[in-house]
């Protein structure tokens, strides 16, 4: 399940990807370890034209007390031995848990690389996945709004939503795959109008073709734990690649560092061993 991921992309980036305008700038950061709990960036269909934070771990509006369900099945109760050649139905419609927010409350999850690990090792093996040109990019999530009765507070709180695994989650040995959007896809998932039929259709594996990963130290698997120094690779990416280093740009969004800068530092300290992958 995907319940850790990225995000490093400056408020300029994310505002000129996604066309909408990052609210209180000037509390944004970049976040190595995203987890259940967490605030984190997320454009909802209800506000498209701003970037918002929202808590990871979804609480349904009818929920007594908060319930942090950080992923939501597309498949529901159906495809329950999580074969990756289902291409049934989308039992999420059903389930009381995300049957509102499914069509009425749909959001972008903004990230930037997420963090997978074997379904028996878990994080004890934690893989950073990426796509290989394209970043930041959105998972497809469900939202909704609680208000705790005692005090009034309002918590609005969000789900990644999960398919079949795609051909590199099944190389890293997990069973799932968070659903990720196309560009194009984007402002339909935001859609108030679109039909269901529509809706569901678009909560398919993404192309492993496009994607990548490489295995990180298992210090990720602290969620308190920060710093780039977790993304950082500790053996080869899944799929050889020969002219793509997304340790080092994710390294320079989340340390302000220009490629001027960048270059003089590696001329000064020039790499030795392992490149940087990521």
């Amino acid at each position: 399940m995907c319940g850790r991921y990225v995000t490093v992309s400056k408020v300029k980036a994310v505002e000129k990807r996604f066309n909408a305008e990052v609210l209180a700038p000037e509390k944004w950061t970049f976040n190595t370890n995203v987890g259940p709990g967490s605030n984190a960036p997320v454009i909802t269909n209800h506000n498209p034209e701003s970037v918002q934070r929202f808590q990871f771990g979804f609480t349904p509006h009818w929920s007594k007390k908060p319930m942090y369900v950080f992923n939501a099945r597309s498949e529901g109760d159906f495809n329950s031995d999580n074969n990756p050649n289902y291409r049934g139905a989308k039992g999420i419609i059903h389930k009381p848990m995300f049957q509102n927010s499914i069509r009425d409350k749909r959001c972008l999850v903004l990230a930037d690389a997420f963090v997978e690990g074997p379904e028996v090792e878990k994080l004890n093996k934690p893989y950073l996945v990426y796509l290989r040109e394209r970043r930041p990019f959105a998972f497809a999530g469900v939202w909704d709004e609680w208000v705790n009765t005692e005090t009034g507070e309002i918590l609005r709180s969000f789900a990644i939503l999960t398919t079949v695994a795609n051909s590199l989650m099944q190389k890293i040995g997990h069973h799932r795959s968070p659903v990720i959007l196309e560009p194009d896809a984007e402002l339909d998932w935001l859609s108030r109008d679109l039909p269901l039929s529509e809706v569901t259709s678009l909560l398919e594996p993404y192309d492993a073709a496009l994607m990548n990963a490489y295995p990180i130290n298992k210090a990720i698997k602290n969620p308190r734990s920060q710093g780039l120094e977790l993304l950082k690779p500790v053996g080869q990416r899944v799929f050889t690649e020969y002219d793509y280093e997304i340790y080092d740009e994710l390294k320079l969004e989340g340390m302000g560092e220009t490629r001027a800068r960048q270059r003089k530092r590696q001329q000064e300290d020039p790499p030795s061993g392992q490149q940087s992958l990521f």
